[in-house]
């Protein structure tokens, strides 16, 4: 069964593996027609999902989960065909995938389910609840570096705080959307979960639609073409977007380490990672021993044959960008491994530049590639102020062995996330939330924070007995205004705790 079978749309969007450039499928472009009937379709199926409840629910997606988890070689090799990543890679961002899925199901009913809350001295005679409900249908659009992975960071949490989902996944791949639909359709169905496969067209009509909320994973360009259309119908947004992400590494860092994470941040994934390690801000008196030890480990990799340790540019214009920034950062740096000719058309062999001025795109925008920028800093306290230097706020990390001095800077670092002593590391940890600041985006996905980002709180006050004071009405007593007038200073004219 496929999703797309009822879909009116006569133009297609062919996929081909960026390895070698075979066809791998063709998929219909939904338009604004197919978009809305899909809509449609989802919000009849919010209506059962919501009534399910959330051990119904819990229930409905364990067993989504395990039908997943049951495929995973399968959905690995479409993940490897259609990014052109090495196929281990696609099977460990399945099972991060699964790990989310899991912690939202069996946590969803203790983070979203109503609760009582103190009403207060005054309003002793009200019983006060707040719950969270869901919004009724959420369109995700995803990106194609994690095509599974990023997506389903609001779709797991999306569909377990209740709500139907229509995902439109990126034209490059597809393939992993209507996968995991199927996968839906087969071991729960009710049209919860329907994929919508499209182009750029295809997104601003769902972004335009009658979905209650928009969750986006992409470019901070495009994100704000989505808020445009988004505007039009007043929906609420989650975005998540670029990332210029710094790691920090101070004297007394273990440089062996850093250098393993910086290589495995920095080129996992051929630099298409947003929160991916783009830059590197390293105490001067250790900088030519860590620059020695990322570019021995970085001339070990691979970029080409089975056992590559990462695959050619996804997105075959991210090619040009690179060697943009590669230009731009020798105009003052100077190349520890690599240089232009480390870009062989869509493979990228790792490329370490040093002393780059900072003003300099290969410091200020997203790379997106197998590209890192290392450069000397006095401190900790200089490094901080370095990385705050760009309009993104994604992610950081911080190496150092003063846990004091780590999480002191991280406290300054303006950013959603900060890893100390490793990078991507909470990524995993299904229970943290995930998300940016300044132009990396807004909202929050996964965690606790997650579950509410696709809810709306709803407060409920219920009145038990009558009040002592009768203020909610428009005949009030002389009396009970004297009282009040006697309560106001007693109640709130003490500044208790605060410093004189």
């Amino acid at each position: 069964m496929t999703l797309m079978e009822d879909t009116p749309a006569t133009a297609q969007v062919t996929t081909r593996n960026p390895v070698d450039g075979t066809v791998v499928a063709t998929y219909p472009i939904a338009d604004h027609a197919a978009v809305a009937a899909h809509v449609d379709r989802a919000r009849a199926g919010a209506a059962w999902w919501r009534d399910q409840g959330y051990r119904d629910r819990r229930a409905h997606l364990l067993r989504w989960k395990s039908a997943i988890a049951n495929g995973a070689e399968e959905l690995a090799d479409l993940i490897s065909a259609e990014t052109g990543k090495p196929h281990g890679d696609a099977l460990l961002e399945i099972m991060l995938t699964l790990g989310h899925l899991d912690w939202a199901a069996k946590n969803a009913e203790r983070v979203l389910k109503r609760r009582k809350v103190k009403a207060g001295l005054i309003n002793y005679n009200q019983h006060a609840t707040v719950g969270y409900e869901p919004y009724g249908v959420v369109g995700v659009i995803g990106p194609w570096n994690y095509p599974l992975y990023t997506p389903m960071g609001s779709i797991s949490y999306a569909l377990a705080a209740g709500n139907a989902v229509v995902f439109k996944p990126s034209e490059l791949t597809p393939g992993p959307a209507v996968w995991i639909a199927e996968r839906w359709a087969e071991a729960v169905g009710h049209d919860v979960l329907l994929a919508l496969t499209g182009d750029g067209g295809t997104g601003t009509a769902l972004a335009t639609s009658a979905v209650d909320k928009i969750a986006f994973t992409g470019s901070t360009a495009t994100a704000k073409k989505v808020m445009a259309s988004a505007a039009q119908r007043l929906t609420p947004i989650v975005a998540e977007c670029g990332g210029k992400d710094a790691v920090l590494v101070a004297a007394d860092a273990d440089l062996e380490a850093a250098a393993d994470f910086i290589v495995f941040g920095g080129m996992g994934n051929s630099g298409q990672t947003c929160v991916g390690v783009e830059r590197v801000y390293v105490a001067e008196s250790v900088k030519d021993s860590l620059v020695a030890k990322v570019v021995a480990r970085a001339e070990r990799l691979r970029t080409d044959g089975q056992d590559a340790h990462y695959g050619p540019m996804t997105l075959p214009s991210q090619t040009d960008v690179v060697a943009q920034h590669v230009n731009d950062a020798l105009r003052t740096g100077s190349a520890a491994l690599g240089g232009p000719d480390s870009i062989k058309g869509r493979r990228i062999d790792p490329i370490v530049i040093t002393d780059v001025d900072e003003s300099s795109e290969a410091v200020q925008a997203e790379t997106f590639g197998p590209l890192v920028v290392i450069n000397p800093v006095a401190n900790l306290d200089e490094a901080v102020d370095r990385a705050n230097g760009t309009p993104y706020g994604l992610g950081a990390a911080v190496f150092t062995s003063n846990r004091r001095a780590g999480k002191a800077a991280a406290a300054r670092l303006e950013t959603g996330v900060v890893t100390i002593n490793s990078v991507l590391g909470f990524a995993g940890v299904a229970a943290l939330p995930f998300g940016g600041v300044k132009e990396s985006g807004f909202g929050r996905i996964h965690g606790a924070d997650g579950l509410r980002e696709f809810s709306a709180a709803k407060s409920i006050a219920i009145q038990t007995r009558k009040a002592a004071l009768n203020l909610l009405t428009l005949d009030r007593t002389d009396k009970d205004m004297h009282t009040v007038s006697k309560m106001i200073p007693m109640l709130h004219g003490r500044a208790k705790g605060a410093k004189h």
